[in-house]
């Protein structure tokens, strides 16, 4: 690093090292979640209206995820702490409800039972957006 290249501040991008695939991964899920809800909508909207709206919630918060993650700074750090967070929620609050009540859930969102149908990686991937915010915290 030459003397006239200020140096960044840690927390200026949380897609550095290790986030980087975190934020590929979040890129993958912003784009499969959204692709997903689009097609449910559009083609039988009617049949699982929950549940689809729910995917397309899931996607927004994917999306908004990656773009914290990517823009890094004070204002990312918050985008993706608000995102996280209502990721975890949602998986936990729909991975419930999904399982507690079968017949509001007729076809599946990303989240319902925990993310089952993608490996579970929605169950997991907020615990590791979190720590990551955590760990990169100023």
């Amino acid at each position: 690093m030459s003397p006239e290249t200020p140096a960044r501040p840690k927390d200026a991008a949380l897609g550095t090292g290790l986030g980087r695939v975190l934020l590929l991964v979040y890129g993958i899920f912003a784009l499969s979640a959204s692709a997903r809800a689009l097609v449910q909508i559009s083609t039988h909207f009617s049949e699982a209206p929950l549940a689809y709206l729910l995917s397309a919630f899931a996607g927004l918060v994917y999306i908004s995820a990656t773009v914290g993650l990517a823009i890094g700074g004070a204002r990312g750090r918050l985008i993706a702490l608000v995102s996280c967070s209502i990721e975890l929620i949602g998986v936990l609050a729909v991975g419930t409800l999904s399982i507690a009540d079968a017949g509001d859930f007729p076809d599946d969102t990303v989240w319902s039972n925990f993310g089952s149908g993608y490996g579970y990686v929605p169950l997991v991937l907020p615990f590791i957006g979190l720590w990551w915010i955590w760990r990169h915290r100023p």
